[in-house]
C-alpha cells in the first residue's frame, strides 16, 4: 500500500493500482476466452438414441458444382426434370421441406438461380444458401 512514509494516520497520497490491473487482466483474459467459445460454428454433440423420436426436418441438399451434374442429397440429378420430380418427392413428404443450396464459388450464378426457378417451379418455399465462415474474418 502507498503512503506518504510515516506510519501515523496521514493522508495517502497515492493509489496502488497493482490490483485494479490485475482484476482488469483477468476479465481480458475471461473475455477472450469465451468470445472463442461464442465464435465457434458448433459443438459436437453425441446425442442419445430413442426408439419414439421422429425425424424432426427434412433438408434437401442440392450441391452445384462448376461443373458436372447438379447432385440432391449426394444423388446425380441428370437434369431439370429429375431435380424437379425429387424436389416434389421430397416435398409430398414434408410439407415444410427445406432446400439448401451449396454452389462451388466458381459456378455460374446464371446456373445457380435457374436451379432456384426449378425448386421454386417444384414448389419449395422455403430456400437458403450454403456458406462456410470466412476464416481470416475470425481471427
Amino acid at each position: 500500500m502507498a503512503s506518504n512514509g510515516d506510519n501515523g494516520g496521514g493522508i495517502i497520497s497515492g493509489i496502488n493500482v497493482t490490483p485494479l490491473v490485475d482484476i482488469t487482466l483477468v476479465l481480458l483474459i475471461i473475455f477472450i476466452v469465451t468470445a472463442k467459445i461464442i465464435v465457434a460454428p458448433a459443438v459436437p454433440v453425441d446425442l442419445p438414441k430413442a426408439s419414439q423420436s421422429e425425424e424432426l426436418q427434412l433438408v434437401f441438399a442440392v450441391t452445384i458444382p462448376e461443373k458436372g451434374p447438379v447432385l440432391v442429397n449426394n444423388v446425380v440429378a441428370p437434369d431439370d426434370a429429375a431435380l424437379g420430380g425429387m424436389a416434389s418427392a421430397a416435398l409430398a413428404k414434408d410439407d415444410d421441406l427445406r432446400a439448401i443450396i451449396n454452389a462451388d464459388g466458381a459456378a455460374h450464378h446464371q446456373r445457380v438461380i435457374h436451379v432456384l426457378d426449378v425448386l421454386k417451379k417444384a414448389g419449395v418455399k422455403r430456400v437458403a444458401f450454403g456458406a462456410l465462415p470466412d476464416e481470416e474474418a475470425s481471427r
